[in-house]
């Protein structure tokens, strides 16, 4: 072989033996790799967190004490761990603390009034060393003792507003904001819910309120997670009458019957309203005030709705039915004693007292002795059988009947003390009396003066009045 032919096959040699040495590095590096990878990993030491609290009442602050320890004891110094609080069942960050040389941090906060955003939670995020941890606590709510009351003003005039004010605190004066029960005892009844108001950040609650009689008013709180509930004392409005009481001489008796209040006045005035007979009034008027042989009937007559001032000062409506061509005088004279602050005792349809078979009518005997005053009614004269009345025409009114006695054929009626005796308000013995003289100028006649001074005919419009004559009642007046 020449000298040419040799020294290639040497330098095919040598690139060769480089070759493989670059191989065997490879495969070297290769086998290093993967013996690290099959190689097991030292694990990293357990982490010991902990995390305290102490229970207590909302708004004061909740200490969180951390302790971070390996897993021999040792504290793990300045370690951050994350501190969290659950609010609405959602972890919100609350503060990263630091650990200390003995592995401990500490923070607070305010302690929640929802016992659930009470629990609070640290975490380790772990490090090449020592493995993540998270830990949980719950600081317990302690219910403060709850104080409510209801206030305002203690007194309040008949068909004006009054404000009840309700305050919710704790004992401690913490105000208390929520829903409060409001209950109310009408009259002396049983109590019962009236409405529900929420008192605000200051525990405050009002509301306005118009009263048409005594009232007490009480509040009830419910329990919640941090403060016991409570019931108010009960707080007294007395309800005054808008006018003046009627003041009686000391001695006079008091009415025999004795009749419900009317329904209260809810209209301005004297507000009197004409209609004809409602279906319900007519059937409780047949077979009581009017009856098969009436001079009229129920077309002839009208049920006049007015309001009046009682004798305790307040404001109620009354009713009476009279004949058509009388009704509008009625509402004259009556709506004149209400704008004079004239009381009336009371004013119900006479045949509210039922039927009396000595009067062959509605029992006018109990309706005097209630002190009502009433209008139509188709009877006899008051103990005179067989002689009808004036008021079966519907034309004839009595007032406050007690005070104002009738001298019938066998005495008077409804009682004697009162014939004696006047009032500048509700008993008339003269006709310059205010009250007689309002009734002339609304077209009436005191027909029998003190013989019957509860008594008053409209007059008709030929200027008369139609009633019997003094010989069909046995020369008495004919009631």
């Amino acid at each position: 072989m020449s000298s040419s032919g040799v020294t290639w096959i040497h330098r095919l040699a040598s690139d060769d033996l480089r070759v493989l040495l670059r191989l065997g590095t490879v495969v070297a590096l290769l086998l290093a790799l993967l013996a690290l990878a099959v190689t097991p990993a030292r694990a990293a030491d357990p982490a010991a967190l902990s995390l305290t609290t102490t229970g207590g009442y909302a708004d004061e602050a909740a200490p969180l004490a951390v302790a971070l320890l390996a897993a021999d004891g040792t504290p793990l110094v300045g370690a951050s761990v994350v501190v969290e609080r659950r609010v609405g069942g959602a972890w919100t960050a609350l503060a990263t603390v630091v650990t200390d040389e003995a592995g401990a941090a500490t923070t607070s906060t305010p302690r929640s009034r929802t016992a659930a955003d009470n629990v609070f939670r640290a975490s380790y995020a772990g490090d090449g060393t020592h493995d993540p941890a998270a830990v949980t606590a719950t600081s317990r709510l302690a219910r403060r003792t709850g104080v409510v009351t209801v206030g305002g003003p203690v007194k309040v005039v008949d068909e004006r507003t009054t404000t009840v004010k309700v305050v919710s605190r704790t004992s401690t004066g913490t105000p208390v904001s929520g829903w409060v029960r409001v209950e109310r005892s009408a009259s002396g009844q049983a109590w019962k819910t009236f409405r529900t108001v929420r008192t605000d950040d200051r525990g405050r609650a009002s509301f306005v309120v118009r009263p048409r009689t005594d009232t007490r008013w009480r509040a009830v709180t419910k329990a919640s997670d941090w403060v016991t509930g409570d019931r108010s004392p009960a707080h007294r409005v007395d309800n005054l009458p808008p006018g003046s009481p009627v003041r009686l001489p000391r001695g006079a008796p008091s009415p025999r019957v004795k009749v419900p209040a009317q329904p209260r006045a809810t209209t301005r005035g004297a507000h009197p309203v004409v209609t004809r007979i409602p279906n319900g009034v007519w059937a409780s008027m047949v077979g009581r005030s009017w009856h098969t042989g009436c001079p009229v009937g129920r077309e002839g007559l009208r049920l006049l709705r007015v309001n009046y001032w009682g004798y305790d000062g307040y404001r109620y409506r009354g009713e009476v039915v009279a004949a058509t061509s009388a009704i509008d005088n009625m509402a004259r004279a009556l709506t004149a004693m209400y704008d004079g602050r004239f009381p009336i005792r009371s004013m119900y349809r006479v045949d509210r007292f039922g039927w009396s078979g000595r009067l062959n009518g509605a029992d006018d005997y109990r309706s005097m002795a209630a002190g009502n005053t009433s209008a139509f009614n188709c009877r006899d004269v008051v103990n005179r059988p067989g002689v009808r009345s004036p008021h079966a025409s519907g034309r004839a009114l009595d007032v406050n009947t007690w005070e104002n006695p009738y001298r019938s054929a066998t005495g008077l009626v409804p009682n004697s003390w009162w014939q004696g005796h006047s009032h500048p308000r509700v008993a008339w013995r003269s006709r310059s009396h205010p009250v007689v003289r309002l009734f002339l100028r609304a077209g009436f006649r005191w027909t029998y003066a003190t013989g019957d001074s509860q008594h008053f005919d409209a007059v008709g419009s030929n200027g008369k009045v139609a009633v019997p004559s003094a010989r069909a009642c046995g020369g008495f007046v004919c009631h």
